[in-house]
């Protein structure tokens, strides 16, 4: 009886890991054909947008090849960066920037990630600060950090008060800011979830901005809405002096908005979820 009990067992055992598979096969045919409808749109082989220079080393979806394309049109300074909301380092968006030589400072609020990404890249130019990002410390963390001189990029995901944290930043102006939206909101709605210090993001899409409300907030600080990543995840935004005639005007929400694609990443989705959102 026991070796029947076994032999059944491993049996369905079998069953699972072929249905995880399966499933598995038919997610990365369903990414392949949407990619491949999305490459021969006249949107994606527009040469003054992003879209065709994406592609993914270490970034969460195809941010590693947009950003470099960014600076091959606007040039950089000191190839440096600052990025908070990291975990590991291994998944993210200057991560490449790292192996390519660049220096800069990663703030992670878990002690745990902080200190393996510490393990990750001892040995690079990256200097790894355990701290969490509020409103009231962000201004003068990232100040610090960013020392002298021009910083070449700004990159923000931490998945709730986003839009706070860059308004509340003042002391620094960038020359690219690369920020996660949230593309379950249309591109005209201009809301955030509200400021709470406390919250923590559920993975339900009650979770930072709508791409209107950061354009309208980069417009405020002197930035330009360039592009957005495929999957409709990050939003990247030139500071004005360096826009130029390199990118796809109107510099609008409604014209670079990309719908949530998250199938394309290593996400599988946002559930729904509620909160306290407001207008701005």
């Amino acid at each position: 009886m026991l070796a029947r009990i076994r032999d059944f067992t491993r049996k369905l055992r079998a069953g699972a890991d072929a249905a995880i598979q399966s499933a598995a096969l038919l997610r990365q045919i369903h990414c392949e054909h949407t990619l491949q409808t999305l490459r021969e749109t006249p949107r994606f082989n527009d040469p003054l947008r992003l879209l065709a220079s994406g592609y993914k080393v270490y970034s969460q979806n195809h941010e590693d090849g947009m950003i470099a394309e960014v600076f091959a049109r606007i040039g950089t300074s000191q190839r440096r960066f600052i990025e908070f909301g990291v975990e590991e380092g291994l998944e993210c968006n200057s991560t490449y920037l790292v192996l390519q030589g660049w220096s800069g400072a990663w703030i992670e609020g878990s002690a745990q990630s902080a200190a393996a990404a510490a393990r990750h890249f001892a040995g690079y130019a990256v200097k790894i600060v355990n701290s969490y990002i509020t409103v009231e410390n962000a201004d003068a963390l990232i100040a610090e950090l960013a020392g002298e001189g021009e910083l070449d990029m700004l990159s923000i995901d931490i998945d709730t008060i986003d839009y706070w944290i860059w308004d509340t930043i003042k002391t620094i102006k960038p020359r690219l800011v690369v920020i996660e939206y949230n593309a379950a909101l249309p591109p005209h709605v201009r809301k955030t979830v509200a400021h709470d210090p406390g919250m923590v993001w559920d993975g339900s899409n009650f979770s930072g901005a709508s791409l209107g409300a950061l354009e309208a907030l980069g417009r405020s600080k002197g930035y330009m809405l360039v592009g957005c990543s495929l999957a409709g995840v990050n939003a990247f935004f030139v500071r004005d002096d360096l826009v130029g005639d390199h990118f796809s005007a109107p510099f609008t929400a409604e014209n670079h908005y990309e719908p949530a694609r998250y199938f394309l990443s290593s996400s599988s989705g946002h559930r729904p979820g509620f909160g306290k959102w407001v207008d701005v």
